[in-house]
């Protein structure tokens, strides 16, 4: 079973996956009409109203986790296979970057989540790892809380091979998918991948 959430960064202006949907918060006012909803969570600090379906419960506003958080610890909970992340991206960025965070706690418990924006999809791998359909774009791999050990990789641009991509460094940054069927085998550590929907969009 997949699962959805929706969170209240940069409105995703694509189609949403169908799954078990979470709206967090202020999302709603971007998301409602543009697919079903099957659970409101959060504070509702950001929201002038209440959503539909009413939430179950309200949480206060000064607590020790995210609204995000609650969301996909529900989701995990429900034993999903896989989480799609929308509207994690932009907005504050203190919010973006706990958002990555949300991408690791999915990861330690055996689910891959993606978040995805207009501009990009990210998500966090070990292992071997296959990336699909994707021929001609830019992708990035970044390491993520320490060093990372690409032992290969098949379909990219630049080629790594028994490569450490030291943390605190930028070596991984914009390869490019060559293949319909690209792959990378992280032998140690963690990556953060990120696949650009716009080869051309200029760097910064």
């Amino acid at each position: 079973m997949r699962g959805v959430l929706l969170l209240n960064g940069e409105p995703y202006a694509g189609k949403i996956r169908e799954g078990y949907t979470i709206c967090c918060d202020g999302a709603y006012a971007w998301a409602k009409g543009k697919t079903k909803i099957d659970e409101n969570v959060g504070d509702f600090d950001s929201l002038p109203y209440l959503p539909e379906p009413a939430p179950k419960e309200i949480y206060p506003s000064e607590k020790d986790y995210t609204d995000g958080e609650i969301a996909l610890f529900r989701l995990l909970d429900m034993g999903v296979d896989e989480i799609a992340i929308y509207g994690g991206t932009g907005g504050r960025e203190d919010h973006f970057l706990g958002n990555l965070q949300l991408l690791f706690a999915a990861l330690e418990r055996g689910v891959r989540a993606e978040m995805i924006g207009d501009r990009s999809r990210l998500f966090m791998a070990r292992g071997k790892t296959e990336i699909c359909g994707e021929k001609g774009k830019t992708v990035s791999l970044l390491p993520f809380g320490g060093d990372a050990l690409v032992e290969s990789s098949e379909g990219m641009k630049y080629p790594l091979s028994h490569l450490t991509l030291p943390y605190g460094r930028c070596r991984g940054i914009s390869n490019v998918i060559l293949s319909d069927e690209a792959r990378f085998d992280c032998a140690k550590g963690t990556v953060l991948v990120a696949v650009n929907e716009n080869p051309n969009e200029k760097s910064v």
